[in-house]
């Protein structure tokens, strides 16, 4: 049998598949340099139109949170370019003065769309030349695409004004630099213990929505925690599959954490294994259906009809088949070639990188408490 657990990661060459999925140096300083740009902007800029506009009460002035991938350090280069892209989330947070003894704003979202859209034209107009352009059309957030490569999403967000001020004095007495760094700091207690229902998104079409990031950021950052760094790259490569076989659309980020990470089980220094162990229970599970993590009345596969549920399936199980074949191919080169069929390009052509193993330690490399997969010979794999 086969070691493949090089050519996924090793800190010993760059020459693997999770390091030809990271962002280079200057797109990841690009990308926080836009960021940056963008919430000095939206700090200065929506106190200004709310006032053009006529409020005439304590202007808010935005605090961030930085979700999603970017957040769960997952975040992958985009594989087709275009149409895919590297995606910034970066939800900007409000205080509610407009609170009157409801849970929800009183002024209507469409109003803080249209001040941080009109605070955001001048820096897309200052930028054009690099290509930056503000989209409108998202339900959720605000979009601007900084590049052919990527784009920073800014979803609108509401908090009631005095936990606002307690979140603003606590990061005071903590002792963090910023607003911004205490706010996003895990340990936060009056940020950690404010109920989710009264973090509102705003929408475009809704009004408002309650909606809070923090429970699925936190959720997947203490399974790492428990779990392992392996656990984040497995989480990786499943994405990194994603995106080279659908060009757009296919299976969301979310679904795929919530899929692979029940199903994980660590296996030291073979991530080869780890994955084959996840794809190994992918297929039923998305066929049967699968859950937010922290909100089991959330389905995250209701989203997908039938057909599409049925061709990720089909194409997971393909991959499993493609990576027990590997495993079991009778040189490396080989193992390679239908590797680079299943990643694209980006998975490294090095048979070098390859160690020959015994069955009895492939198996004994993962723990007792996972069953064993049922490794086959190459005809599987193709």
């Amino acid at each position: 049998m086969l070691d493949l657990s090089k050519l996924f990661y090793t800190e010993t060459t760059d020459a693997c598949l999770l390091n030809a999925l990271e962002l280079t140096e200057v797109e990841r300083g690009y990308i926080a340099a836009a960021k940056e740009d963008v919430r000095n902007y939206l700090r200065s800029g929506i106190p200004r139109v709310l006032r053009s506009m006529g409020y005439e009460g304590e202007v808010p002035t935005p605090r961030f949170f930085t979700q999603g991938s970017w957040a769960y350090k997952t975040l992958n280069a985009p594989a087709h370019v275009p149409p895919q892209q590297s995606d910034c989330d970066d939800g900007a947070y409000l205080p509610i003065s407009f609170l009157k003894g409801t849970r929800k704003p009183s002024v209507a979202s469409a109003i803080f769309f249209t001040a941080a859209e009109t605070a955001l034209e001048e820096l897309v107009r200052e930028n054009q030349a690099l290509g930056w352009r503000l989209i409108k059309d998202k339900d959720t957030c605000i979009r601007i695409q900084i590049s052919a490569m990527a784009h920073i999403d800014i979803p609108l967000y509401s908090i009631p004004d005095e936990e606002f001020v307690t979140l603003t004095k606590a990061a005071t007495r903590s002792g963090h630099l910023s607003f911004d760094e205490a706010f996003n700091a895990r340990g936060g207690e009056s940020w950690a213990d404010l109920p989710t229902d009264q973090v509102m998104l705003a929408h475009r079409k809704d009004d408002w929505v309650s909606s809070d990031p923090r429970p699925v950021k936190n959720w997947f950052v203490d399974q790492v925690k428990d779990r392992g760094e392996q656990l984040r790259r497995v989480v990786r490569y499943l994405k990194a599959y994603r995106d080279w076989q659908w060009k757009t659309g296919g299976p969301s980020s979310i679904l795929l954490m919530a899929t692979a990470t029940p199903l994980f089980t660590k296996v030291k220094g073979r991530d080869d294994l780890a994955l084959l162990e996840i794809l190994r229970g992918i297929p039923d599970a998305l066929r049967k259906g699968v859950n937010n993590p922290v909100d089991q009345t959330e389905s995250l596969t209701a989203r997908f009809s039938d057909d599409e549920l049925e061709d990720a399936a089909e194409k997971f199980e393909e991959l499993e088949s493609n990576l027990n074949g590997s495993l079991n191919a009778s040189d490396p080169a080989s193992a390679c070639i239908w590797l680079r069929k299943m990643f694209g390009p980006r998975f490294p052509e090095r048979a070098d990188l390859v160690r020959v193993v015994t069955v009895a330690s492939t198996i004994a490399a993962i723990p007792a408490e996972s069953a064993a997969s049922e490794f086959v010979g190459t005809s599987k794999a193709g």
